[in-house]
């Protein structure tokens, strides 16, 4: 039987561009929490000169005035030890802190206390000194010591307890993971005692981020003609009004990018020229392809790398934000032969997942740990392992017949199809 606490249980899933965090209820009911108003965190830091270091949206904002003090992505920075922001080296550990202590705040907010306990994902590739480094974040967050998860592990699990997929031991699940700034695809098999990541394939400087440069470069090709200067204070902007007018730009873009995957077409506001560009489905469709192609390539690869048999694949899981486009699915379908499995929020699916592997992980009074979870230190908490987390059962509808692109349901296999598918800043650290 699974014991019961009663306290809350912290996910957090700390991405290079945003980075989500759920919480388990005592009663076991997860939710997501909210920054902002949004599920999503911008995982971006801004040193202004003064104390504290500023985190999330008021990064960004504040990057708008001391851009030399913004970075956009701190897990980029894992191996540099230090980081210039103002003139100033600060430590590593201090810009994922600044990130993790608004996820601490909120969640303390939340709940009204502390967490009682936190799992912190993490690439699999990841050794013992970056797992130290993120474990250190955690703690001068005040999250104490974090189980470090796998993040395909914890996309496995959820897969496994809330998408209802079937993994029977030995079989395998490809995970694409595609995120705003980064890409990976790994396959995990289910073992005797949980998962165990077997091949990954990771694109660094490839994500959501660059379908919306492609649709931005697309925009600039047509108002650069017409007004080259005008253009270039969106492109290359100097002032904080023009600062101001290119986040716009990218804001509007991103949100036209997400809306086609559910209208034809959208119109996009143009700041500066003041005017309304029109953008459809098709052409974003071509924009997107040579982006999600090379994540296909990668996802293709990483099975081989494997060596698995197709017939011991129990399913192609579709996470990270960016895996909302359509065509993603479509792709990966047409190349490699596999219904892909979609949600409704992939943004939060390591996050989440974290929590059921945490607690099968977590030891029984006379069992040793399970060799997928990595607590931050060699002891462990003193309280007991939380009750596993409920979630409600997805409710399922059938897609519309004669549609060109299915709805998406809250789990389902996708079906083959045609479909489709950015910040002004973006860090060159690796």
């Amino acid at each position: 039987m699974l014991p019961v606490t009663n306290g809350f249980a912290l996910g957090v899933d700390f991405g290079t561009s945003n980075t989500a965090a759920v919480l388990r209820w005592p009663d076991g009911i997860v939710k997501p929490l909210l920054f902002d108003g949004s599920e999503l965190l911008p995982s971006a830091v801004c040193f202004t000169g003064t104390p504290p270091l500023l985190a999330g949206r008021d990064a960004i904002n504040a990057a708008r005035v001391h851009p030399e003090g913004f970075e956009p992505n701190p897990k980029r920075c894992i191996d540099d030890g230090v980081v210039q922001l103002a003139g100033a080296e600060r430590p590593v550990v201090d810009l994922i802190s600044a990130v993790l202590t608004r996820v601490a705040t909120e969640a303390r907010r939340v709940a009204g206390a502390a967490p009682e306990s936190t799992t912190l994902t993490c690439p699999s590739g990841w050794g013992s000194q970056r797992r130290d480094v993120l474990a250190s974040a955690a703690s001068a967050a005040g999250l104490g010591r974090p189980s470090l998860i796998a993040e395909p592990v914890a996309a496995a699990s959820y897969f496994v307890e809330i998408a209802g997929g079937r993994m029977p031991v030995g079989s395998s699940l490809v995970v694409y993971d595609f995120g705003a700034g980064t890409f990976d695809a790994s396959v995990v098999q289910r073992t005797p005692d949980g998962f165990r990541v077997l091949a990954e394939r990771g694109l660094d400087n490839v994500g959501g981020l660059d379908v919306d440069a492609a649709i931005v470069a697309h925009l600039g090709a047509s108002y650069a003609r017409r007004n080259q200067q005008l253009w270039q204070r969106l492109t290359l902007p100097s002032t904080s009004a023009d600062r101001r007018a290119a986040r716009q730009l990218w804001d509007d873009v991103r949100a036209a990018k997400e809306q086609l995957s559910r209208t034809a077409a959208v119109t996009v506001h143009i700041p500066l020229f003041d005017e309304a560009a029109t953008l459809g489905r098709e052409q974003l469709e071509q924009l997107a392809t040579p982006v999600i192609d090379r994540t296909v390539r990668a996802t293709r690869a990483a099975i081989r790398d494997a060596g698995v048999e197709s017939a011991t694949i129990a399913g192609l899981f579709l996470v990270g934000g960016s895996s909302r486009i359509p065509l993603a699915a479509t792709l990966l379908h047409r190349t490699l032969g596999i219904a892909p499995t979609v949600i409704d929020r992939p943004e939060l699916v390591v996050a989440e997942g974290s929590l059921y592997t945490a607690l099968e992980a977590a030891p029984a009074p006379e069992a040793a740990p399970a060799p997928l979870t990595q607590p931050a230190s060699l002891t462990q908490p003193a309280s007991p392992p939380p009750r596993r987390p409920q979630h409600p059962k997805p409710r399922l509808r059938k897609p519309p017949r004669q549609q060109r692109q299915p709805r998406c349901r809250r789990v389902h296999r996708y079906p083959e199809g045609r479909g489709i598918g950015g910040e002004p800043w973006r860090s060159s650290r690796r």
